[in-house]
């Protein structure tokens, strides 16, 4: 069965790396995955928070040639940043007219693999000497000159548009060309929803087990409802209703009353659906909705999904320029009788 990769927390779950789900796009994100393990290449993992990007970097490692080797985690933002460059490189300094040293997390993955888990948060002093060991495959201690090899494969994650934070000059655009050597996108659950059920099912099972419970079924509205939900925290939030709905449940089906009520449609998400904010990510989101929602015949999906943005753009540039027609056509790059025909198809008044 082709999976997703499922973060099942390690406190009483066993291993994170379980495979669940059968969709497209998630096809597209392992096989993406599987080439790219085959090489020593650096590796950018993009996607929202819940999403899996550290399994998918856990089952790379596991896919490729270091797969011997260590796999070492660091995550960038929940340590300071003075924390982080002595987590990371170690640190040398004297007590007692003696050298102490300390080894830091890069050379614990020497011969592996290291994972930079929200690598946006990493700062300048950071992304200088991770750009170092990168480009020349050396680093070297806090408090030492000396240069260390180090022969280690890099793979980073971020929940954060990096183009936007290298515009924004919060992350080094050099650093960011040798860490998108191969980007790959995890995509959100409401893109896949085709994983759900075998992602419930298997769910279930877990924290059935972990709970001392036997619920082995989902009622049809139950299902129903959780596939139709936005999931704006992905795997993780399913987790976590699934869980509380185990250990509610009494008897061996899981029913709609044991979810929260922003599944079932009673509750409105404080998260809400979509956190996206740049205008490749919107549009992304706007077209898929607009297929997802279109009867499967239907040959006008040109009409559906462009003619509202079109008529909207009309609206709001009509208001910014007090309704006169010849400024908004001016500012649209269309002459007056184009727009005029377009307030008559629109019946924009």
């Amino acid at each position: 069965m082709i999976a997703t990769m499922l973060p099942v927390p390690d406190r009483s779950l066993g291993s994170s790396s379980e495979i669940i789900g059968e969709s497209v796009a998630l096809r597209g994100v392992l096989e993406l995955a599987r080439r790219a393990a085959g090489s020593n290449a650096t590796i950018l993992l993009q996607g929202e928070s819940g999403t899996g990007k550290a399994q998918i970097a856990a089952a790379i490692h596991q896919w490729s040639a270091r797969a011997s080797g260590p796999f070492v985690r660091v995550n960038c933002s929940a340590l300071a940043p003075e924390l982080l460059e002595g987590e990371l490189f170690g640190y040398a300094r004297e007590a007692g007219g003696e050298e102490i040293q300390r080894v830091g997390r890069l050379e614990s993955a020497h011969t592996g693999t290291i994972f930079l888990h929200d690598i946006h948060a990493a700062s300048s002093v950071v992304q200088v000497k991770l750009l170092r060991v990168l480009q020349e495959r050396q680093y070297e201690l806090i408090g030492d000159a000396r240069p260390l090899a180090v022969d280690v494969r890099v793979i980073a994650a971020t929940t954060r548009d990096l183009t936007a934070e290298v515009s924004e000059s919060r992350f080094r655009e050099d650093l960011f060309w040798r860490l998108n050597v191969v980007p790959i996108v995890t995509p959100p659950l409401r893109r896949r929803r085709e994983d759900i059920a075998p992602l419930v099912t298997h769910l279930l099972k877990i924290y059935s087990q972990a709970n001392d419970r036997k619920i082995t079924r989902v009622s049809p509205t139950a299902l129903t409802a959780l596939q139709q939900y936005g999931w704006p925290g992905n795997v993780r939030e399913l987790q976590n209703y699934i869980e509380r709905a185990v250990v509610l449940t009494e008897g061996d089906e899981l029913t709609l009353e044991q979810l929260p009520g922003v599944v079932s449609g009673q509750q409105k998400s404080e998260m809400g659906a979509f956190r996206g904010s740049d205008p490749k990510s919107l549009i992304e989101e706007f077209v898929h909705n607009g297929i997802a929602t279109a009867d499967g015949a239907a040959t006008d999906l040109h009409a559906q999904i462009v003619d509202p943005v079109e008529r909207e753009l009309i609206v709001q540039v009509l208001q910014s320029c007090n309704n006169v027609q010849k400024k908004a056509a001016d500012r649209l790059g269309m002459n007056r009788n184009t727009l005029h025909k377009k307030l008559k198809e629109f019946g924009i008044e």
